[in-house]
């Protein structure tokens, strides 16, 4: 692969977008924003869908380290144990998103603190409309390419709020520096490890992760099947020793990739090692990908950046555009 090829294949140029990702952290988590301030959260809300709701996947492993309760929306409702000191986080990097605008709708009959972020779009009227609190941000490109964008400008934004160390979230954006110089589309050679593992993904990926990985583990299904647009699946390592590692004594088309963190518990670094030794004794080719050493943002942001990188490089290896995703505006455009 020579950049002719990213260029060719990849006419939007999603790839230099995530050249830039660090920087776009970087100015995003430095903006001044007017902070929200919100005192005695006992329970967060996440609202998004896609790209969105990747970022509430990653605030929700952040946070699930504190004495805090937490809930993931990904549709229409709220959940009924929200209160006076529920904070709701509805994001939509379009604006445009029907579940998340009908999340907002609740705000009218409920005691909870409501805060939306989006690009603009639908979301924005919608809010200024019904007293709601609302932060512009521009999108990069597309919902998903600014995932780094906008996870860090709400990380800025909740900086009062959501007990997130400031050290860690700094140290996250260091570590995606240092991985962008192996990633980026000046770096096609061998020495690439978002590169290397396109090349090895031949077949439907199976993604296995660890409980604290779940978050990256989503969002590379997510980007696989929207990027490279292949059929891709995920199982946690442990519950998958118990049911659907039986899957593996016929043949199948799937490719096993391990999600694994540098620090796993004990217990799940021996689960690893009996998975591996179990497909070697089937001699049933998978590879391995490693979170970055430090705080649990760093592992993650950075697993993300690799592997949204990865599933880009897949998609010019099979002669794909990245961007276009005909299947969800069909759906989009039918939704009432």
């Amino acid at each position: 692969m020579n950049i002719e090829d990213i260029q060719k294949f990849d006419p939007q140029k999603m790839y230099q977008t995530y050249d830039d990702w660090p920087t776009y952290a970087k100015n995003a988590l430095e903006k001044e924003f007017s902070k929200v301030q919100f005192k005695d959260v006992d329970h967060v809300v996440l609202a998004g869908m896609g790209g969105s709701g990747a970022i509430g996947d990653i605030i929700s492993a952040i946070l699930s380290r504190e004495n805090i309760h937490v809930s993931n929306v990904k549709g229409y409702l709220l959940p009924k144990t929200v209160d006076k000191r529920t904070l709701v986080i509805a994001t939509s990097i379009s604006g445009n998103t029907k579940e998340t605008l009908s999340i907002l709708d609740y705000k009218s009959k409920s005691d909870a603190e409501f805060v939306a972020i989006s690009s603009g779009g639908v979301m924005k009227e919608k809010c200024f409309n019904n007293s709601i609190t609302h932060y512009d941000i521009p999108m990069i490109h597309s919902p998903r390419a600014s995932f780094g964008a906008f996870l860090y400008s709400i990380l800025n934004i909740f900086e009062d709020v959501l007990p997130i160390k400031k050290a860690e979230v700094s140290e996250s954006i260091q570590k995606m520096n240092e991985l962008e110089k192996k990633i980026n589309s000046k770096n096609l050679n061998q020495e690439n490890p978002a590169l290397s593992l396109a090349k090895n993904i031949n077949s439907s990926p199976l993604i296995y992760y660890p409980d604290g990985l779940k978050a990256a583990a989503i969002r590379f299904k997510n980007s696989l099947q929207e990027n490279a647009k292949i059929h891709a699946s995920i199982e946690d390592v442990i519950e998958a020793s118990h049911n659907s590692i039986s899957t593996w004594e016929n043949e199948n088309n799937l490719k096993p990739i391990l999600l694994q963190g540098t620090d796993d518990f004990l217990k799940t670094k021996e689960r690893w090692e009996i998975i591996k030794e179990y497909f070697s004794t089937k001699n049933i080719d998978f590879e391995e990908v490693y979170s970055v050493e430090g705080n649990i943002i760093s592992k993650l942001v950075c697993l993300i950046y690799l592997l949204d990188y990865t599933s880009i490089y897949l998609a010019v290896l099979s002669k794909t555009d990245p961007s276009p995703v005909d299947a969800i505006d069909f759906v989009k455009k039918k939704l009432r």
